[in-house]
This record gives C-alpha cells, structure tokens and sequence, in this order.
C-alpha cells in the first residue's frame, strides 16, 4: 500500500481536552472562574485527558484543582467541541483537538487560589446579554453593523435577527446565548474571528465583549445558556445558594443569571407555588425595612414534582 493510501484509511490521533466552566453567584453578578494563558488570554480551566484519569470527569476535577485549586460540586456535561481546523493554542497553528465541556456550580466565589486564576463577571464577555437595567449599550452598538450584514442574507438573515438578538420588536430570549455569540462571530464582529485568519471588523471592546482564548468564549457561551434554560424546569439555582437566604436574595440570584428584571410579588408567588423552599423559622434584619423571613430549598421538591423550577416566562419583567 502507498503512502498516500496509508494515510486515507489510518486513523488521526486526536487530543482529547477537558474545559469547564465554573459558574458561582456573588451578590447580583454570575462570575466565572478563568485563568490567563501565557498571552495574558483569558481562558476557562482546561487541560488533556490523561492515561491516569479514570473518567473524562475525574481528568476534569484534577486539572481544575490544579490550576485554581477549587474543588467542584455540582458538574454536568454540556458538549464536545472539534472541529478538523480547531485551533489548539492561542494563535500557534492548528490542530484537530476534540474538548468536552462541562458546566459547574459552586456556592460561593472563594479566592482563586492560583496567581493567574481570577473570578470575573460573565457580562464581561457577554454585555450584551444583562438587561437589568434595560436595553444594555452594547446592543446599540451591535444593531446597525448586523443590520448591514444580515441584509445580504434577505429574509433570511433579518429574521435571525429578530430572533436572536429581539431586534425589529421582536422578544428577548434569554436562552439564545450561543446562538447570538455565533451569529455576532459569523458576521465578523468578534476578535476571534479575525484571529481564526477570517475577514472580520470587530466592534470596540465595550461591545464586543472580552475574547477567550480558542473556542471558549464559545463554551462559555453554551453553560450560560443551559444554564439560563435549566433553572426553569430544575432547581439548580440552589446549588449556588447559602443553606439559608431570604428570597430576596434568591430573586437577586435569579435576575443575575438570566439576565432579565422580574416582578417582586409574582416572583414569590410562583417560588411558593411550586414548593421550592420551606421557612427555617428564623429572621435576618435588613437595611431599611422589618428583618426577612430566612428560607432553605426542599430538596423533597424533586420527587413531589415533575420539572420543579423557577419559569422565568411566566414572570412579568420591569
């Protein structure tokens, strides 16, 4: 057999990575846990699965502690990422590197532990994708050059606009977080694009977001939104919560990881429907008004209902 033949029906050895994003909730802001690169990029916790590691999880696990020494909890399996062209490194070449990521929650921000591990907000990479405050800035700097780009597209491409980005009148879905970050990548308004050696203008830095080392902006954009999705239909909320809140400070929560203002008096009523959490029987003073009812989740939710969660839909944002 020639070469040439060879090489057609061997198989290519392909790295196996393992990336995570690591979500925790500090007061109104989702942060992220990331670490720089030698670029000075900032990247999510990764490295290669190795002969030592018993499960895709358990390499995980290792090289999170290695590189932040944060230990994970909650973790669940979102997507492998590989493409023949993925780029392995930042900028140095190609290769055809498969990684799988995962999303996990911890309870609290803790220092990073490691010098170039840091917690940052997930709005600095994303800022087009907080509407607390109403329309966020950056969409305004995003809507003309997409505008432009999706008229060479027709119907079509007007019509992922409306339904991405909510533009022409169209609704806000918050879930749409890949999806945007996409269509912002194939219109050329990203640096990563420009870095994958494709024509591109990006946007300035305040709109554009921050850019990821390889696809991780990518992933990151996938957790938030799977995770945008899930607390709708399962409490996972909880697994970023204190043992004890009061439920203002669970719609605060809430309102930092979707994104989106909801309605005090409809908020509780709904939490209360479903069952989500119970009175620990004891008060905590706040600023400015009579102390707040402490609660706890009820993890008996689980087996009473079919998709306990918190429906952000249902909610009237302000």
């Amino acid at each position: 057999m020639s070469e040439a033949a060879q090489q057609l029906v061997e198989p290519t050895a392909l790295a196996i990575g393992l990336a995570a994003a690591i979500v925790a909730a500090t007061g109104d802001e989702p942060r992220v846990l990331v670490v720089r690169t030698r670029h000075g990029i900032d990247a999510l916790p990764s490295g290669p699965l190795e002969a030592r590691h018993p499960t895709l999880e358990a390499g995980l696990r290792n090289w999170v502690e290695r590189q932040t020494h944060q230990a994970l909890g909650y973790v669940e399996q979102l997507y492998t990422f590989g493409d023949r062209d993925r780029r392995e490194t930042d900028g140095e070449g190609a290769g055809g590197a498969l990684s799988v990521a995962y999303l996990a929650l911890v309870r609290e921000a803790r220092p990073a532990g490691a010098a170039d591990a840091s917690w940052q907000s997930w709005y600095r990479y994303f800022p087009w994708e907080d509407w607390r405050a109403g329309r966020p800035s950056a969409i305004a700097a995003i809507e003309p050059p997409l505008w432009e780009w999706a008229a060479q597209g027709g119907k079509l491409g007007e019509e992922r606009l409306r339904l991405n980005f909510g533009l022409g009148g169209a609704r806000w879905n918050e879930e749409r977080v890949l999806e945007r970050y996409e269509l912002l990548y194939e219109a050329g308004l990203v640096p990563e694009r420009v870095r994958d050696g494709k024509q591109g203008a990006p946007l300035p830095e305040a709109a554009r977001g921050v850019a990821m080392a390889v696809d991780h902006r990518r992933m990151l954009a996938t957790a938030i939104g799977r995770l945008r999705g899930k607390i709708k239909y399962r409490p996972v909320v909880f697994e970023l919560m204190p043992p004890s809140f009061t439920l203002s400070e669970l719609q605060q929560i809430v309102e930092a990881l979707s994104g989106v203002r909801l309605h005090k008096q409809n908020f509780r009523r709904l939490v209360e429907q479903q069952g989500l959490v119970e009175e620990t029987g004891e008060t905590r003073a706040e600023t400015g008004g009579r102390p707040a009812r402490l609660m706890r989740y009820r993890p008996e939710v689980l087996v009473e209902r079919l998709a306990p969660g918190v429906r952000l839909p249902a909610l009237r944002r302000t």
